[in-house]
């Protein structure tokens, strides 16, 4: 065994033991870095890890991060979300599967606002689990649609985990929220088409008296309630996508917008928007304390070599980028039940990317691809965090859980294979906007 793997091996096997301690992962990360550092001799830790923090916390594109899940605290405690699901039940009464359709709609709206797949299935399953149950829809699959969609928060732009990994990759945040578009429309049509299929083979667990008092004019006048949720969403996105504003220009505009429009509802008070702002500067906080410890880790890993010789060990073995992205896949999946989403990419990205680039794999490509992973991760036992949020919604058992969220997992599985045949799906709005 070389010096370099026993170092890596050390440094593994020490980040495994801080997790399972309890220790928070950035403090994890940044333990690793001091150990990584100390093996090289380097004895101005103080000061790298000072240079390092700047560095890694001082990026102007991380500015839109605090903005946007502000935003989406926002709307979680207003009247907004409410009015999402009351504006689409009348659309989707008649629709094979009726209102389980709402769960993959509205999460796929409110994602597109709030940028967090836990704030996602957190509020769109307070609002639809009660009634689906009340009205006779089977439960598991009310549990199961809510856990699949509740992870296009991670997807749908404005996505805080593309952010994180823009910041880290160095790839544009703006390109990064395009790209991210056809995916997750991709991704909801798969939803909605496998609850479609499964409502017309189990008829008996859908009521079938949904739609009696729906007529056209209900349904003309539940449009109102939609209107300002979806004018909000065309405001940010369509800044973005216009090329307007920058994505941080658009998450202050959107953080403006949401305030005006809970205040028109009558849904903005003193408390609500206190509980919204500590609640943002709490998330924030978190992420960017992660993000200075992966940082300052990356610097010890870069005095190590381990990157390079990483690269080199990849170069050598002669991979097929379909086999890189087969093993890196599997590594993304087994490091979700264990942390959360954006720890993932932050802890794994500084050692990822050479090999990535090494096999001539386009970064703004494997960015999405790797919240597709994540997304994965988030219904995969035992800690996927869309099984915890929904267990403490239902108080059921988290294996029942992530049962009923296994379709959805075979589903993304199918939306990874299809980005992975057909890149255009990804890369094809980013090209064809950047030749305008």
């Amino acid at each position: 065994m070389t010096d370099m793997t026993l170092i890596s091996f050390i440094l593994a096997i020490s980040m495994l033991l801080f997790l399972a301690a309890g220790l928070w992962v950035s403090l994890a990360l940044i333990g690793v870095g001091v150990m990584g550092l100390y093996m090289t001799g380097n004895e101005q830790i103080g000061l790298l890890f000072g240079s390092s923090s700047w560095g890694a916390s001082t990026s102007w594109s991380l500015t839109a991060l605090p903005m946007f899940i502000w935003m989406g605290e926002l709307l979680f405690r207003t009247r907004l979300s409410e009015d999402l699901f009351k504006g689409l039940s009348p659309w989707l009464s008649s629709f094979p599967g009726k209102l389980l359709h709402v769960n993959v709609l509205s999460c796929g709206i409110f994602a597109a606002v709030s940028g967090s797949s836990a704030a996602t299935a957190a509020t769109i399953g307070r609002m639809t689990l009660p009634e689906l149950k009340a009205q006779g829809y089977s439960e598991k699959m009310a549990v199961g649609t809510l856990a699949g969609s509740g992870t296009l928060g991670l997807l749908i732009p404005p996505s805080i985990i593309l952010i994180v990994y823009g910041v880290a990759a160095e790839v544009s945040i703006g390109r990064l929220f395009i790209a991210g578009a056809l995916p997750g429309i991709m991704l909801m049509l798969l939803f909605v088409g496998y609850t479609t299929i499964w409502a017309l083979m189990n008829k008996n667990e859908v009521p079938q008296h949904s739609s009696n008092d729906v007529n056209w004019q209900v349904r003309f006048k539940a449009l109102k309630k939609l209107l300002p949720i979806v004018a909000l969403i065309s405001f940010v996105l369509g800044s973005i996508y216009g090329g307007f504003t920058t994505p941080t220009e658009a998450a202050a505009l959107g953080v403006f917008g949401a305030m005006v429009l809970a205040a028109l509802t009558g849904s903005l008070s003193r408390q609500s928007f206190i509980d919204s702002l500590l609640g943002a500067v709490k998330s924030a906080c978190m992420i960017g304390f992660i993000l200075v410890g992966a940082h300052f880790l990356t610097l010890a890993m870069g005095f190590l070599g381990i990157p390079r010789a990483l690269a080199e060990w990849i170069a050598a073995m002669s991979l097929s980028p379909f086999e890189l992205l087969l093993y890196l896949t599997i590594l993304f999946v087994v490091l979700g039940c264990f942390l959360d989403g954006i720890s993932v990419v932050v802890l794994t990205v500084a050692v990822v990317l050479p090999m990535v680039q090494q096999a001539g794999i386009d970064l703004l490509w494997f960015g999405i691809f790797i919240v597709l992973v994540v997304e994965l991760s988030q219904i995969t036992p035992p800690v996927g965090f869309n099984l915890f949020v929904i267990q403490a919604l239902t108080g059921k058992n988290i294996l029942y859980v992530a049962r009923a969220a296994f379709p959805f997992f075979m589903l993304i599985l199918l939306g990874l294979v299809l980005i992975t045949a057909f890149p255009e799906i990804v890369t094809y709005l980013p090209t064809t906007m950047s030749q305008r």
